[in-house]
């Protein structure tokens, strides 16, 4: 028998439980946590935490303290009825459709329209649904890109989640390498059986998709293969500015680099943070309230030093992965 717990939350409090959460880890049994928007018009949105045994008195304290907006309200707890708890959580993750890509999980798989880039990702702990938004925003950007005649031939997805991003540039540009990194192992072994799923071959070389445990761009792989014609960071934005320099370093002149997990109010800084290293924004795309945005590096002419990474990234800071 399963039990979901429920609170009412908001936008900024999906927004942050959408990453790694230590203290849910932390527990003996660690719940599969999903935010959903439950009323576009009022803003209401909502946790849901599914376990397979009764609600511990434990995660009945911490889950309140995880939604500050829900203080003074009792969490609902239901118990479910004898059906795959995997499948109920995802009744609230629509498919995902930006350009030529459709996202989807299992619930929609026989919903795929004719012609579309289709991936199947069904639900996990590497992500939760706060992140369609920007998802969605990377995609459309992604396929903007390609549209527009560029062609990469060395990729980096840093923060990858579930791998989505990376298998979309792959499907876009079937010669490039392309690696996926994030700082979560867990993350990663999500990717891995996404990978085998939507038949996208992992290894090195042209066609083939490495990965990589690693906070931001601190692994020997992604130095190696430095530098890079796209790198995409779906993220936070406080780590999208912590991690500029490195992306800067890892990125070839005249590279492009797709930006996403900020908010509208936070881009000014993130744009500053970026402009300091050398690059200029070329296109916003996203939702109003979710931009994504592309920016080009400039070329610099004459002798210049080489650039190296500098690894500044705080491991905590660099958890926010794509859905």
């Amino acid at each position: 028998m399963s039990w979901v717990v429920s609170l009412p939350c908001t936008r900024d409090e999906a927004e942050a439980l959408s990453g790694e959460i230590p203290a849910l880890d932390a527990l003996s049994e660690a719940p599969v946590v999903v935010t959903r928007e439950i009323d576009e018009d009022a803003g209401l949105w909502q946790l849901d935490a599914y376990v397979d045994d009764r609600p511990s008195a434990a995660l009945l304290k911490l889950l309140p303290a995880l939604v500050p907006s829900a203080a003074g309200k009792t969490p609902a707890v239901e118990k479910l009825p004898e059906e795959d708890w995997v499948t109920l959580s995802q009744q609230g993750l629509e498919p995902v459709h930006a350009g030529r890509f459709f996202v989807h999980t299992s619930s929609y798989a026989d919903r795929v329209p004719q012609g579309s880039t289709s991936f199947l990702v069904d639900a996990s702990q590497a992500f939760g649904t706060g992140g369609h938004d920007t998802t969605a925003g990377c995609l459309a950007m992604l396929d903007r890109l390609a549209r527009a005649g560029a062609a990469p031939r060395n990729i980096a997805d840093i923060g990858t989640g579930t791998g989505l991003l990376a298998f979309a540039a792959m499907a876009l540009w079937p010669r490039a390498r392309t690696i996926a990194s994030d700082i979560d192992p867990a993350s990663i072994a999500v990717t891995r059986n996404n990978a085998a799923v939507n038949d996208i071959a992992l290894g090195r070389g042209g066609g083939r998709l490495t990965l990589a445990v690693a906070p931001g761009t601190d692994h020997p792989a992604i130095r190696h293969r430095a530098p890079y014609d796209l790198v995409i960071a779906n993220i936070l934005a406080g780590p999208l500015i912590t991690l500029s320099p490195d992306i800067a370093a890892a990125t070839a002149p005249g590279g492009h680099a797709i930006l996403a997990g900020l908010i509208t109010r936070q881009m000014d800084d993130v744009l500053a943070a970026y402009r300091a290293h050398g690059f200029r924004l070329a296109a916003r795309g996203g939702s109003g309230e979710w931009p994504c945005l592309l920016l080009v590096k400039r070329r610099r002419f004459g002798y210049r030093r080489k650039e190296r990474a500098l690894h500044r990234a705080n491991p905590a800071d660099a958890s926010f992965g794509s859905w």
